[in-house]
């Protein structure tokens, strides 16, 4: 009987700043075995993220660098196959930091949720995205740390991404104004049209703190912060009295050695009276339960859209950080290995 086999993407050799295709490398390995305590889940899809870029840098970050040689740390969903494991039965549909292959076995600590019926509106990938990692940032950054209330004004930075979209639509569901900042004509009009910000503004188009001035009047109550870097200088600048700032992301640096030196923000925060808030959605694990069930009942009352840019194999896996950093995806970035 012939050995089953299963591709995995592994890194090859530590980038120096975005991760490019050539990092990484496909090798192909038998299915391993099950022993007690564990069980088998076949990867149907497969994410990628903007934090992937830290998670295999050298530079010291919020976990462990992913070693050379090592399987891509990721998030994927997939169905259990085969198990010795009381937690589980097979054809669960399991979702967590399972990685970029095609089987994993599993312990169940990287196990983030088994995904049911119940929160699983339409397809399984949105466990991935609005369902999954995306939307459960944006839930938490916003509710949790932005404290969003009714007539605020709530500007999002990359605001037609997968993070991004989702926070400017809770925002709007919380009764918020929302102005979006996103690259290009085709992703503001994403923006308003797809995402029903009342205001977007590209900050590749000229001056974008006169852009910001004219969308958003008396100052931005809350800044949900993607990028850093000069979009964020523009938005801290406008600042209202009492806002909350949260910090998510720092896609636009393009290293962080040597540290990066710009306008500082501290006067910005000391005169408006502002706080600023780190976020890193896993430590609302606990929480996640009470998340995708807000969050799957606005996707099946048409109040939280979303877009997902798919493609088909692991071979399509090791260039897409580098094209997520290229802006060239529409929507959540997927990797598709199987149907659902």
């Amino acid at each position: 009987m012939a050995t089953r086999l299963s591709r995995e993407v592994r890194l090859k050799a530590r980038p120096e700043a975005i991760p490019q295709a050539e990092h990484f490398e496909i090798v192909s390995v038998p299915v391993p075995d099950v022993p007690e305590g564990r069980f088998l889940v076949r990867n149907l899809y497969l994410a990628v993220e903007p934090a992937m870029r830290g998670w295999v840098s050298a530079v010291a970050n919020y976990s462990a660098p992913v070693g050379i040689g090592e399987v891509m740390r990721a998030f994927a969903v997939g169905r259990v196959v085969a198990l010795r494991h009381p937690g589980h039965a097979e054809g669960d549909l399991v979702t967590g930091l399972l990685g970029w292959r095609e089987f994993a076995l599993c312990d169940g600590s990287e196990v983030t949720r088994t995904v049911t019926e119940t929160d699983l509106p339409p397809s399984l990938s949105l466990s991935l995205g609005v369902l999954g990692l995306n939307g459960l940032t944006a839930y938490f950054g916003l509710l949790d740390l932005g404290r969003p209330k009714p007539g605020d004004r709530v500007l999002v930075s990359t605001a037609a991404g997968a993070v991004g979209s989702a926070v400017g639509q809770i925002a709007r569901i919380m009764g918020c104004r929302t102005v979006g900042i996103a690259g290009g004509p085709a992703k503001t009009a994403l923006c308003r049209d797809a995402f029903g910000y009342d205001a977007a503004v590209d900050y590749r188009s000229g001056d974008l703190g006169a852009a910001l001035d004219a969308a958003l009047p008396g100052g931005a109550d809350v800044y949900f912060d993607n990028t850093s870097g000069p979009v964020s200088d523009a938005a801290m600048a406008r600042l209202a009295v009492g806002a909350r700032v949260v910090i998510c992301g720092t896609a636009s640096q393009p290293t962080w050695d040597p540290w990066p030196v710009g306008p500082r923000m501290e006067r910005h925060v000391l005169v408006k009276r502002a706080t600023v808030s780190g976020l890193l959605v896993l430590d609302f694990r606990h929480r996640f339960a009470e998340a995708v069930t807000r969050l799957a009942a606005w996707v099946r009352a048409g109040r939280l859209a979303y877009r997902e840019h798919v493609t088909d194999g692991i071979g399509t896996a090791p260039g897409a950080i580098a094209e997520l950093y290229r802006g060239e995806n529409v929507g959540k970035r997927l990797i598709r290995l199987h149907d659902d």
